[in-house]
């Protein structure tokens, strides 16, 4: 098994796969500058300084990568793409979702409007279509690209129909149950997580033992992830996480909430419900519905789950069995550090 080198640097990879979109991002006319500028706002990659993201999903593949077959630098097609893919879905949920802000600036439908900032959604799924190809430029065979484009779609359909299991029943005046909320974030987050590591992993090896492993990986991190990001936007603290804990006062039917309704007693369930339906809620009215999602174990299941999933994605990496040592220490390390609950 080829080594990895021991000085794995996470910025490096992160840097060489924005190297990688801004190439496929690059205007290409001046009568089509427009959507490529809107495209590397959206990204962050528009010399602004602007926040740009974690690159977390792009960053696993590589490691997937890197731990098997060694030089991280020929999956960076791969990684261009899940990026890309990532970001066309955060486009248009803004808009689905009305939120006015991504990365604490405009969304990209404030700033340009809704028509371009579908079409510059559409343009990034594209392109990240577009960037798949260049692994056949790399050497890979044209059954294993073929290969990785098809789980490539089947990721966007589940990415689709976990979208329409959100739109469809935050639509509705009753909550979702527990258990269709895990098949939600499955097919929304797990399902490009898992598949991010599971091409790491495909481009690496013809090994299915060690494929199937590795998306088993995926899979449980991505629950995790998910579950730890409840967790952070009700009692995250914003100077540990940048990110401003307002799922409650925003009134986001995330796990602690569902699980809250389905297991406090029936005259909290009444209050919580009558909280939830005032469009701004005070800050004690706030601190009340907190304190009723604590009260029926609401936390403490989430952080229960999460730590599961967690600790099911770490076996199914050492089950893997070929993990190189200093690959497979950062992506334990990033598990650990990410999933903090």
């Amino acid at each position: 098994m080829p080594a990895v080198a021991r000085d794995l640097d996470l910025t490096q990879l992160i840097a060489d796969t924005e190297a990688e979109i801004a190439r496929l991002v690059a205007d290409r006319d001046p009568s089509t500058a427009g959507v490529y500028e809107m495209a590397r706002y959206h990204l962050g990659l528009d010399g602004s300084g602007a926040p740009a993201g974690k690159r977390m999903r792009p960053l696993l593949g590589l490691l997937a990568y890197a731990s098997i077959a060694g030089d991280h630098r020929a999956a960076l097609p791969g990684a261009a793409a899940v990026e890309l893919g990532h970001n066309f879905s955060l486009v248009h949920d803004d808009i689905e979702d009305g939120d006015l802000e991504r990365r604490h600036r405009p969304a990209l439908w404030a700033r340009h409007g809704i028509p371009q900032a579908i079409n510059t959604g559409d343009m990034l799924f594209s392109l990240s279509r577009v960037a798949l190809h260049r692994l056949s430029d790399l050497g890979f065979s044209d059954a294993k690209v073929l290969r990785l484009m098809r789980l490539y779609d089947d990721t966007c359909v589940a990415l689709c129909e976990g979208q329409y299991i959100d739109i469809a029943t935050s639509e509705r005046h009753d909550l979702m149950s527990v258990e269709l909320y895990f098949d939600m974030i499955g097919r929304k987050t797990a399902a490009l997580i898992a598949a991010s590591i599971e091409a790491g992993a495909l481009l690496a090896t013809d090994d299915e033992a060690v494929i199937s492993r590795y998306r088993a990986f995926g899979w449980a991190l991505g629950i995790a992830f998910q579950l730890n990001d409840d967790l952070l936007g009700i009692w995250g603290a914003e100077r540990a996480t940048g990110k401003e804990p307002t799922d409650v006062a925003r009134k986001k039917k995330t796990l602690p909430v569902i699980y809250a309704f389905e297991h406090t007693a029936p005259r909290e369930c009444d209050r919580l419900a009558a909280l939830y339906r005032d469009p701004s809620p005070s800050a004690a009215e706030v601190a009340e519905i907190i304190a009723i999602l604590e009260h029926a174990g609401a936390r403490d299941y989430t952080r229960d789950q999460a730590r599961r999933y967690r600790d099911e994605a770490l076996a199914e990496l050492a089950a893997a069995g070929v993990a190189d040592g200093a690959a497979r220490a950062r992506l334990e390390a990033l598990i650990v550090s990410v999933i903090n609950a």
